[in-house]
């Protein structure tokens, strides 16, 4: 059974200089209502940019953002989906972006994936809005199988950016789960997800608090703590 959220807190507490220090650090998610309305073409725009920081120095990408954004039509996703392949090519070695043609198809790709997704739910954002602590893991696997290149920390750290409530598997995050036993073998396997899922669900009940919140007092609560939780 996992460790108990009231044992984890108070050592992030001590880890961190106390209960005020602690607090401070920590950001709460977008409410549902508020995730409903973030467009598609910013789940596309923020697919993306983490698709692209993939294996890649993030810095550079944050720079070349804007020309990105102009490149791909604001990520306009009607507009997106009509890009045949020559175009998506010459994109491929615009000097604006990051010239890497795998990358750049999944622009496209992840597009359809949205367009389908809200044809059938009124928009992306409202798609999501289905998953909460109990199934969290469950929308992870559907960008892995159902986008381009969204597996593995991917499409968790691009919910994150958005503001939507998600644990994430960071460095600290990961020890803490193996070193108490909640997972093993492969990270993303259906068995690891599905445990550590559990465990951040019962954390949930115990706290009352948002995924996002627990996933940071974890990390705080252990290890080195140099990456987002």
């Amino acid at each position: 059974m996992a460790e108990s959220f009231e044992s984890i807190y108070r050592r992030a507490c001590e880890r961190k200089g106390g209960e005020a220090v602690l607090e401070a650090m920590l950001q709460p998610p977008l409410s549902k209502a508020q995730i409903a309305s973030i467009p598609d073409d910013r789940f596309l725009a923020e697919m993306t940019k983490k698709v692209f920081q993939s294996g890649f120095v993030w810095r550079v990408i944050e720079q070349k953002w804007p020309d990105f954004e102009t490149v791909f039509f604001g990520f306009d996703v009607d507009k997106v989906l009509l890009m045949p392949d020559e175009m998506l090519e010459q994109k491929a070695s615009d000097k604006r972006i990051v010239r890497n043609y795998k990358k750049v198809m999944t622009v496209r790709e992840n597009a359809i994936m949205i367009k389908d997704v809200a044809r059938e739910h009124g928009s992306f954002g409202n798609f999501v809005t289905g998953f909460d602590a109990n199934n969290i893991t469950q929308l992870w696997t559907f960008l892995k199988k159902r986008g381009a290149r969204l597996g593995g920390n991917t499409g968790p750290y691009m919910l994150r950016a958005l503001g939507i409530d998600t644990f994430l598997f960071s460095r600290d995050v990961e020890d803490y789960l193996r070193k108490n036993d909640i997972i093993d073998g492969g990270l993303t396997s259906q068995k690891s997800l599905n445990a550590a899922n559990t465990a951040f669900a019962q954390w949930q009940q115990q706290s009352g608090r948002s995924l996002q919140e627990i996933s940071a007092i974890v990390a705080f609560s252990w290890g080195t703590n140099t990456r987002v939780a």
